[in-house]
């Protein structure tokens, strides 16, 4: 990755998990970069069945000094593919992690921080039993459905999709 890509995904990052814990409305903890697990920093918050939940955000694709035309693409992801995670941060209030639900959004680092509050929303929506009432998101995207399940998984910006493809 270029030094500007990893300037710009730290920054991001920071004000992203910032505004996140303030919209979410319980505690939400920030962590930052373990270098010898190789952990990406990440925020995490107990539900209301004492589950610990965590959103991290990381590069999908980025341009090097190799493939400098490479597409410039992030990943938010809520319990899903952030390492190794440790509930223990928690301690005993912490019962597990959530692992009956995850959600992947790829999308370009100009939408990040748009999508904070429907963020949000859809974990709050999805602590209610479904997605159904979410709001427009603030940019287009196209979605995977699970297997028998009426709930979005992955979702990919419009924008973020169209990158991928003139990219590679």
């Amino acid at each position: 990755m270029t030094p500007e890509a990893i300037r710009t995904v730290s920054q991001l990052r920071q004000e992203f998990y910032d505004r996140f814990a303030a919209k979410m409305n319980v505690p939400v903890k920030i962590t930052t970069r373990n270098s010898s697990t190789g952990n990406l920093p990440m925020a995490s918050w107990i539900d209301d069945r004492q589950r610990m939940n965590y959103l991290c955000i990381y590069v999908h694709t980025a341009p090097d000094e190799l493939l400098p035309e490479r597409p410039f693409i992030l990943r938010v992801s809520i319990n899903k593919g952030a390492g190794i995670i440790q509930s223990r941060l928690w301690g005993r209030d912490c019962l597990g992690i959530n692992q009956s639900w995850y959600f992947d959004l790829t999308l370009l680092p100009e939408e990040i921080l748009d999508f904070c509050t429907w963020i949000v929303r859809l974990i709050k929506f999805h602590r209610q039993g479904g997605v159904l009432d979410v709001p427009e998101p603030p940019h287009p995207f196209d979605f995977k459905m699970s297997t028998g399940n009426l709930l979005v998984n992955e979702a990919w910006t419009q924008k973020a999709r169209q990158e991928i493809r003139v990219g590679h």
